[in-house]
Formats: C-alpha cells, sequence, structure tokens
C-alpha cells in the first residue's frame, strides 16, 4: 500500500505503532489502541499511563473490544483494494488456562498435547503469558517435571521446561512449593542439566538453566545455604562442555553469583572447578555482559584460597582479566582490578610479578591512572603495583619514571 496515494482516515491508526489497527480495543480512558501495542505498553514494558491522556491505566485494565471500527477499518480495506485485515479471535480468559491445568493433571494420556497448548499460548503474548501465571500454570508445571524427575521419564520435558521460560513465575508460588516438596524443584532442574544425549538436549538444557535462574533469585537464604555439590558440579559441566545458548550460559553464570556470598558454596564451586571453566569461557572472548558475569563470579572465587591458587594455576588467569580492563565497560574494569588485587596480596612473589609483565599487566595498571575512573580503582592499582615495586622496578619493559609516579600516593 502507498501512503502517497490512499490517505488512511487518521482514527483507523493506533496512536502508539502508527500503523493501521488490526484489533482495536478501547481502554478506560477512552481511547483506541491496537490490541497487540496496548498489551505489550502494558504488560512487556510495564507502563501505568495511557500513552494519550496520560491518565493512569492499570496492567489489569480491561480493554473493550471496538467492533464497529473494525468493520469500518475492514470495509475500507475492501473498499480501496488494501489487504483485509482479518477478524481477530476471541483472546483467551483466565477459565481456559484453568481448564488446561486440570487437564494436565487429571488426563495423563494427553499431558504432552496439553503441553505443547500451554506452551504455544504462552509464546503468543503476553495476556496470555499474565493469565497463565495469575491461575498458577508455572507451579503445575513445576510439579510436572518434579514427577518426570521422580519417574526418571523425559517426554514432555521439552515443552514444560519451555513453557517456565516464557513465564514469570510468582516469588511467593516458588517459595510455597518449595517448602512442600523441599529441595525437589532444584534437584529436577539440576537432574536435567546431566542430559546429553537426548534429541533436542540444547533446547532442553538452555530452558532448564534459565528457569533455575528464575528459582534461584526468588528463594529464601535457607534454600542458599544448602544448595549440594551435584549442583554446583551441574553448572558448572554446563559452562565446560558447551552446547547451550547464550541466554543459557549467562544464566548459569546468574545462578553462580547469586549463591557466591555463601563461604561454603565458593569452595564446592572451586571442588568443581569453576574458575578454571570461567577463565577458558572468558578466553572465547564472550559478550560484554557474559564477561561482567564471569569477572564478577571470579571476584568472589578468588576470595578464598583456593580459588586463588585455581586461578594462577591457570597459565592465561593473569592475562584474560588483564586484557578485559578499559576494555569493556566499568562495571568490568571494577571487578577484574578487584581480582587482581586479591591475587597479588596474596602472592607477592617474583613468579606473579613476571607474569604481570609478560601479559602487561603493569602497563594497563599504569594506564588506568590517565583514565576517568573511581578514585578507589586507581588506589587499588597504586597498592598492586607498590606491593611488587621490588620486582618491577629492574625490568627493561617499564618507564620506572612512570612506576614511581603511579606507586606515589595519590
Amino acid at each position: 500500500m502507498d501512503d502517497y496515494e490512499i490517505e488512511i482516515p487518521q482514527y483507523f491508526i493506533c496512536p502508539i505503532s502508527l500503523q493501521i489497527m488490526k484489533d482495536p480495543v478501547t481502554a478506560i480512558t477512552g481511547i483506541t489502541y491496537d490490541r497487540e501495542s496496548i498489551e505489550h505498553w502494558l504488560f512487556k514494558s510495564r507502563n501505568t499511563t495511557c500513552p494519550v491522556t496520560k491518565q493512569p491505566l492499570l496492567r489489569d485494565s480491561d480493554l473493550t473490544p471496538n467492533h464497529n471500527l473494525r468493520r469500518l477499518i475492514q470495509a475500507w480495506c475492501t473498499q480501496n483494494s488494501v489487504d483485509r485485515i482479518p477478524t481477530p479471535k476471541t483472546p483467551l480468559n483466565k477459565f481456559h488456562f484453568i481448564k488446561l491445568l486440570k487437564d494436565l493433571h487429571l488426563h495423563p494420556q494427553n499431558q504432552i498435547k496439553t503441553l505443547r497448548q500451554l506452551e504455544l499460548f504462552a509464546a503468543e503474548n503476553e495476556r496470555n503469558r499474565k493469565y497463565m501465571a495469575e491461575v498458577g500454570v508455572g507451579k503445575g508445571v513445576l510439579s510436572f517435571i518434579i514427577t518426570c524427575f521422580d519417574k526418571d521419564q523425559v517426554p514432555g520435558l521439552e515443552e514444560a521446561l519451555g513453557i517456565l521460560n516464557f513465564l514469570r513465575i510468582p516469588s511467593a508460588e516458588t517459595r510455597l512449593l518449595i517448602t512442600v516438596e523441599n529441595d525437589k524443584v532444584i534437584e529436577s532442574l539440576t537432574w536435567v542439566l546431566g542430559f546429553d544425549e537426548i534429541e533436542n538436549h540444547v533446547a532442553i538444557k538452555s530452558n532448564a538453566v534459565i528457569v533455575l535462574r528464575k528459582i534461584i533469585e526468588t528463594v529464601s537464604s535457607k534454600v542458599l545455604e544448602r544448595l549440594k555439590r551435584e549442583f554446583f558440579k551441574r553448572i558448572v559441566g554446563v559452562l565446560r562442555q558447551g552446547g547451550i545458548t547464550q541466554q543459557g550460559i549467562n544464566a548459569a553464570l546468574h545462578v553462580l553469583l547469586e549463591a557466591c556470598p555463601w563461604g561454603r558454596n565458593r569452595i564446592l564451586m572451586v571442588e568443581s572447578g569453576a574458575v578454571f571453566e570461567l577463565i577458558e569461557l572468558e578466553l572465547s572472548t564472550p559478550e560484554k555482559r557474559t564477561t561482567e558475569l564471569i569477572l564478577g563470579v571470579l571476584f568472589h572465587l578468588c576470595c578464598c584460597a583456593d580459588g586463588r591458587a585455581q586461578f594462577l594455576s591457570h597459565s592465561g588467569g593473569i592475562a584474560v582479566v588483564t586484557r578485559r580492563i578499559l576494555e569493556v565497560s566499568p562495571a568490568a574494569d571494577d571487578r577484574a582490578i578487584l581480582i587482581l588485587s586479591l591475587i597479588t596480596k596474596y602472592a607477592r612473589n617474583s613468579v606473579v610479578s613476571q607474569e604481570m609483565l609478560k601479559v602487561r599487566c603493569v602497563e594497563k595498571l599504569c594506564k588506568l591512572f590517565q583514565y576517568d575512573c573511581a578514585p578507589y580503582l586507581k588506589e587499588k592499582a597504586r597498592q598492586i603495583l607498590t606491593s611488587h615495586y621490588h620486582d618491577l622496578k629492574d625490568s627493561p619493559c617499564i618507564d620506572l619514571s612512570i612506576l614511581s609516579t603511579c606507586t606515589a600516593q595519590l
């Protein structure tokens, strides 16, 4: 359609998308929008005002179908030889999802079919996802996964995890389920991460770790304090083996970061080989957000002696952290310098000093003083250089005047 040849009536245009409305609905403020646009505005973007009037517009506000306007648009399209706007399907309501949830539990022979329907509806739009969360679909599907774990059965897992990947699981619902089922929810998802030979294992494992992240972010500290050794072995194993999506990798790193504040968890991560695998992952030059997460976890693990020892045992540890300084983001600078600060504080020997020279760490730290970064980072850099000054000052690779200036009190 050529907009320069055919004048479109202004009231056919959605105020948000500025396109002809396919499914016009009227908000409580009296303004008509295309359903997809206003639902995205309310549910996805989480805005709370009417885009036109700026009046309050709650997410649960009724959106009334404007059938007369839709018919006028369809008639106009026909008259002007424009592709006719199809009559939209009637939106699903909560009762439809309540029925599907009952079918999931009451009719085991149709579980796969029911799960596929729920996954399709979850992928369709934010309104469906909102209703599914409200009627407890997330809890129901998690219970299904626990049953799969108990019976060691795989059919339906891919669809169930796909549904949970789309849904936002309410925190209270998650806490209640974990209280009732003890640690079965986390154990079930950990079990899924061990799949390597089944069909679509990449999608299944990726969705499992994404759902696991949602769970870990909502549970109480008591749950995080009793995470098991197998849990960390599986998460680290996912990073080691690869074979999952980038979103899955970031979710796995988020899970580790959430568990880091507890010393016991850090020890279990180190024993699972987390430090080595994180360095290996960073050496593959991941995206910015992944680097920030990797450095964040590494900082926590380097707070313990075994973590620092594992870091130094990897020939690329100091090199890859050094490389990220002033190259990624202020957040990455913060974590990288704090990691080097921990390593050099507890390992003041010539071997570390020579490694710093070899990978141009000293040069990078001196360069830091020329940039507008946080004073405490410059102080950390000064402390690192000062602690190894004796081994660095005689190196022909270093300008002693610059090194002396950087190690002076700020």
